[in-house]
């Protein structure tokens, strides 16, 4: 256990910053950053470098399109054109459409609100998975990623790590039962961990690294 231990420390060290914060998102529980986090999910849930989704997620608000009534009310090229701005040229048109489609189904349903779907959810992980994936464009990874986000600022939702992180705590040794995990990562906040784990989940170079700074 005291291994484990060690190992999430450095981890944590290491790679604890979650996606939120490397996109510049100042996540707090209010629908523009919950609505930005979304947003977030989605780009960063196809297929192409997380840095590159995470730029057009800036790009994205630097554009003003910072709230589904915005993104609702911009035209198809200034979605298409702030995209492009951030690199996200591969899935832009596409990605376009269904982030106005989104933004509509956001505002019709829940008022632009998500706070307003977690309590249509009942603030059950279920729940919500299954109401996000009515968003155009929010597949079972984009869900996963907001959820392992949003328990930040939504500590029902806490802890989740899913079907990723849990492979990046295989890939450093550690246990995959998330409260074992959680156990051993003793204060460490559950997005912060989950960002971490998914990190050396995507990159064996950095589960590497981890090991190599235990020793």
């Amino acid at each position: 256990m005291q291994q484990d231990r060690r190992i999430i420390e450095e981890l944590v060290a290491a790679y604890g910053t979650t996606y939120a914060d490397e996109a510049g998102i100042r996540l707090k529980d209010a629908p523009q950053p919950l609505y930005r986090l979304l947003v977030m999910a989605g780009l960063l849930s196809a297929r192409i470098r997380s840095s590159v989704a995470l730029a057009a997620t800036r790009a994205l608000y630097d554009a003003g399109l910072r709230d589904p009534r915005r993104m609702a009310e911009a035209d198809w090229q200034e979605r298409v054109d702030a995209l492009g701005r951030g690199g996200y040229r591969r899935y832009d048109e596409r990605t376009a459409t269904q982030l106005g489609e989104g933004a509509g189904l956001l505002i019709e349903r829940w008022g632009g609100d998500l706070r307003r779907m977690r309590d249509e959810a009942d603030g059950t992980v279920p729940g919500l998975r299954r109401l996000l994936r009515e968003i155009p464009g929010m597949g079972p990874a984009g869900a996963d990623i907001f959820l392992r986000e949003v328990q930040h600022v939504w500590p029902g939702v806490a802890p989740h790590l899913d079907d990723k992180a849990l492979s990046g705590a295989e890939r450093l040794g550690l246990p995959k039962d998330p409260q074992k995990l959680m156990e051993r990562a003793g204060g460490t906040e559950p997005a912060v961990l989950a960002a971490a784990l998914v990190r050396v989940a995507l990159d064996k170079k950095s589960a590497q690294d981890v090991l190599a700074r235990v020793g």
